[in-house]
């Protein structure tokens, strides 16, 4: 009797303790923020453990209750659950399946267990379920730092060119071509400047999501930096092609972007093309050729498109060897001043010199200006190499004075860069005064493209000058397109007659036409004329028979080293 005693006070124990670790199990579950499904094959039994009822509003009671779990899920991620919830079918020991619960946009996780007897059958399974949405945003949220261009939305370039790389190694497959558009905005810089920061983002984002809508199976869209896109076509025809989508791109162009707070901008773009395989044969080739165009092509003002030929990958490496040499022309003083002389159309009297600067390369070849200024200026060595330049004329001037007392006229020429430059009559002033010279034989040249993007502030600036005395000329008039509408507002002593209309004067009526019309009102608005590029005696007659005041070129004087001018002031 008293063993049967003890063996129920044992099975009592058991069961106490068996009572109490389910119950220390349940608390445990209780506060994981998981769910847990227990099935049992032997006693066809479930059971739901943990915050079943925060992920499902139903209870599971059977095998086909599983099919209420997958119906939760959206469709795309029923396979990869119906598979994970019977895996034993599969003979697996743990899978698991990552899905989004249909309208919640919730993200959970199903962690599947099954355990197998001595005959491999199985005997018990566990489901968990783990809410993984947090995760999955952040995760998300990294793709699409990984992936995208957070201003625009576009592909970025890191992950536009992972792309293009995979479509040419497609397309050398399938022997097909792969367009690459570099396509510059060409007003954010001043939007950026003249409105602010925000303003030009904004002018970004609008040009971005334009963009974006390209987007297919075979067009894709990035932007790099700052003003500058890429779109990739692969196997480009029909709507798709280069020229189609040229043209929606100039449609779009002609409307003005409209910003946040109204205000309207309107801009142009500057497109360049590569293609694989005509132009490069990996992505990063493809997407240098095309920068390469677009920078050679952007200078217009305009829209404009142009393909990369071979020929332009030479002139930009060679432009590229020529701004190494600039500089180091710079930092080496390697320039020259020639000056050419200006004489009296009638008298031939020595009116002054115009300062020509010259550059000798590396290897002892006299480059033109006209090749090299455009570089400096664009890379901004204009600024110290204008800045020597009133330094070496000034001082080279100032020792001629001073041996031959000539009150010959010393004209310079200003670039639109160097002028703009806040500091410049400053410089000027200060140089004038360093070498101790006469303010009112000093001459600046200027052209219409200082005049282009603010006017009343470079007007400012010359009365500022004249008020020091310093005449300032105008130079290559008729040139322009707006020559004459300059003249009324700008205090200018000196108009230069361009080289283009003296070439043609003698033979051409328009041309002389247009010539003495041009010196009649420039001599009715009290302003001297100077006669560009006068190289035969028969111009020079003209000139003086239509009351022109000088005149400039090769007919009289070529540009020649400071040192023939020490000959030629010594002959006056």
């Amino acid at each position: 009797m008293d063993e049967m005693h003890y063996q129920i006070d044992l099975l009592k124990a058991m069961n106490e303790k068996l009572l109490g670790n389910d119950k220390m199990f349940r608390m445990i579950c209780g506060t994981s923020s998981n769910a847990f499904l227990f099935y049992s094959f032997s006693e066809h039994r479930f059971e739901t453990l943990g915050c079943w009822e925060n992920y499902f509003e139903f209870p599971v009671n059977s095998m086909t209750d599983f099919q209420n779990i997958i119906g939760c899920v959206k469709e795309e991620y029923v396979t990869a659950l119906e598979e994970a919830l019977y895996c034993e079918r599969y003979g697996k020991e743990s899978v698991s399946a990552e899905c989004e619960l249909s309208g919640t946009g919730r993200w959970v996780e199903f962690e599947v267990t099954v355990s197998y007897d001595d005959r491999h059958s199985p005997s018990e399974k566990i489901v968990r379920v783990r809410d993984i949405t947090k995760n999955k945003k952040q995760t998300e949220d990294l793709k699409y730092m990984a992936y995208y261009d957070a201003l625009t939305g576009l592909y970025n370039r890191n992950y536009f060119v992972r792309l293009l790389s995979e479509w040419i190694r497609k397309a050398q497959d399938e022997y097909t071509k792969v367009s690459v558009l570099c396509i510059k905005l060409d007003r954010f810089r001043k939007v950026n400047e003249s409105m602010g920061i925000l303003s030009g983002d904004e002018l970004l984002q609008l040009f971005g999501l334009f963009l974006k809508d390209f987007s297919c199976e075979d067009v894709i869209a990035s932007h790099f930096y700052e003003d500058i896109y890429y779109i990739a076509l692969y196997n480009p025809f029909g709507s798709n092609s280069v020229d189609s989508i040229f043209k929606k791109i100039c449609a779009r162009i002609e409307e003005p972007f409209v910003l946040s707070a109204g205000e309207e901008v309107k801009s142009t773009v500057s497109i360049g093309i590569a293609e694989f395989p005509e132009s490069g044969k990996n992505s990063l080739d493809l997407i240098n050729c095309a920068e390469i165009v677009m920078h050679q092509k952007r200078e217009s003002g305009r829209t404009t498109i142009a393909y990369f030929e071979t020929p332009m990958l030479t002139d930009f490496i060679e432009n590229v060897q020529m701004e190494d040499e600039l500089k180091t022309a710079v930092e080496n003083g390697s320039f020259e001043l020639y000056y050419q002389p200006q004489f009296d159309s009638v008298s031939k009297k020595l009116r002054g010199v115009e300062a020509l600067l010259r550059w000798r390369n590396q290897k002892g070849k006299m480059v033109s200006p006209s090749v090299f200024i455009p570089i400096a200026e664009k890379d901004g060595l204009i600024v110290p190499i204008g800045n020597w330049v009133l330094e070496e004329g000034i001082r080279a001037y100032k020792q001629w004075y001073d041996k031959y007392q000539y009150p010959m006229t010393l004209s310079l020429n200003i670039s639109a860069i160097q002028y703009k430059r806040r500091d410049f009559v400053h410089t000027l002033l200060a140089l004038i005064e360093k070498y101790e010279i006469d303010p009112t034989l000093l001459e600046l040249e200027i052209t219409e493209s200082v005049l282009i993007d603010d006017f009343d502030s470079v007007v400012d600036k010359l009365h500022t000058l004249k008020e020091y005395g310093i005449k300032i000329s105008l130079d290559d008039f008729g040139t322009g397109f707006s020559s004459l509408s300059y003249l009324k507002g700008l205090p200018i002593d000196t108009l230069k007659i361009d080289k283009t209309f003296i070439d043609t004067v003698i033979d051409d009526n328009s041309t002389r036409v247009i010539t003495e019309s041009i010196i009649a009102m420039v001599k009715k608005l009290g302003c001297e004329t100077v006669a560009e590029g006068v190289e035969t005696p028969e111009q020079l007659e003209y000139l003086k028979g239509v009351n022109c005041d000088n005149i400039q070129g090769f007919l009289l004087g070529k540009p020649m080293p400071a040192s023939e001018v020490d000959k030629l002031l010594a002959a006056v």
